[in-house]
């Protein structure tokens, strides 16, 4: 029991004892579909020791009924477990170690995966598997129904900001009230800190104006802060925003799309909608135009005009063919999304 690790004779034994005979496959073929009610206790099983002494045969077949019964609690909690409350399953240290406890557990899959004719049930028998490799090895998993939730926790670089932020505004409001005429001893406290280190003493006949100074400076100050925290918040937005883009456009609208206002009455007439619409395009409207435009006018001129284009519905149907189909028509006309 004081080994740290398996040598090859130590692990051919453990096979052999890890995998069953013909007669307890088929026992526990049919004992292993239907365990699924049972309610597995896992705790007391986290710090379970792997190591085995090359010289106790007992002792190498109790810790073999230990992992395959912590690999048959772990399989049947997955079974019960939807899939968006699995657990995330850690990284875990390539050791020597942790390669025997997995070889160790191999042999003992043949019963379930024999049973078994579902590719769910074979995701959750491996799933499992893997379970049962983080507990007997101590590997830390997060508590189950946190896998796909996403933390909307302030960053820690916030908190940092924010908090100096607070400190000069305390600050702040101690210097003025000093400057006011408060005289109590915690206020006194706080201005010979602030003026530590500056070779200013609070007798001086200008320790009015070395306040105001020193008041100014820590209000400049979060006011940069300010912007800092906006200027990375803004960024980490844009940022967020255009991964979305790329992976989920239509969530991405949703999230920008403006609380829905309920109108009255029917919509706008489709005649209505047009001659808005041409009125803004269509009409020709007479620009002040300063020389430079009559330069380019003049050297485009020699420049043969393309045909023109006739679009038909043919060439629109084609062109949105490939379009999302959350995308449509609002009461404007326009293509809006949601």
């Amino acid at each position: 029991m004081r080994s740290k690790i398996f040598d090859d004779a130590e692990l051919e034994r453990l096979r052999r004892e890890a995998i069953p005979s013909s007669n307890e496959s088929a026992m526990a073929g049919d004992a292993a579909p239907h365990s699924t009610d049972q309610h597995p206790h896992v705790e007391a099983a986290m710090d379970l020791p792997v190591v085995v002494d090359s010289n106790d045969d007992e002792i190498v077949s109790h810790e073999l009924e230990q992992m395959r019964s912590i690999l048959e609690e772990a399989i049947l909690e997955t079974r019960s477990t939807p899939l968006e409350n699995r657990p995330r399953l850690p990284r875990i240290p390539l050791s020597k170690r942790n390669r025997a406890v997995v070889r160790a557990l191999n042999p003992m899959l043949v019963t379930y995966l024999e049973a078994n004719r579902d590719l769910c049930e074979t995701d959750s028998i491996l799933f499992g598997a893997a379970v049962a490799v983080c507990r007997i090895i101590g590997a830390k998993l997060p508590m189950a129904g946190r896998a796909t939730t996403q933390s909307n926790a302030i960053p820690a670089w916030r908190k940092r900001i924010e908090d100096r932020i607070a400190k000069a505004r305390a600050l702040i409001g101690r210097l003025t009230s000093f400057r006011s005429g408060n005289n109590r001893p915690r206020i006194m406290r706080t201005v010979r800190m602030a003026f530590a280190g500056t070779n200013i003493s609070l007798s001086q006949p200008d320790i009015t104006q070395k306040l105001t100074e020193r008041i100014d400076d820590l209000k400049q100050k979060i006011a940069a802060w300010g912007k800092r925290i906006r200027r990375f918040s803004e960024g980490s937005r844009r940022f967020n925003q255009n991964r979305l883009f790329q992976s989920d456009q239509k969530r991405l609208y949703k999230l920008l799309e403006r609380p829905k206002v309920c109108v009255a009455g029917q919509g706008p007439d489709q005649a209505d909608i047009i001659a808005f619409w041409r009125g803004l395009w269509s009409e020709p409207v007479n620009h002040s135009e300063g020389p430079w435009m009559e330069v380019v006018a003049s050297q485009g001129a020699s420049v043969t005009p393309m045909d023109p284009i006739t679009i038909t519905p043919g060439d629109v149907a084609e062109a949105v063919r490939r379009a999302p189909n959350w995308k449509v028509r609002g009461s404007t006309g326009c293509i809006i999304t949601g």
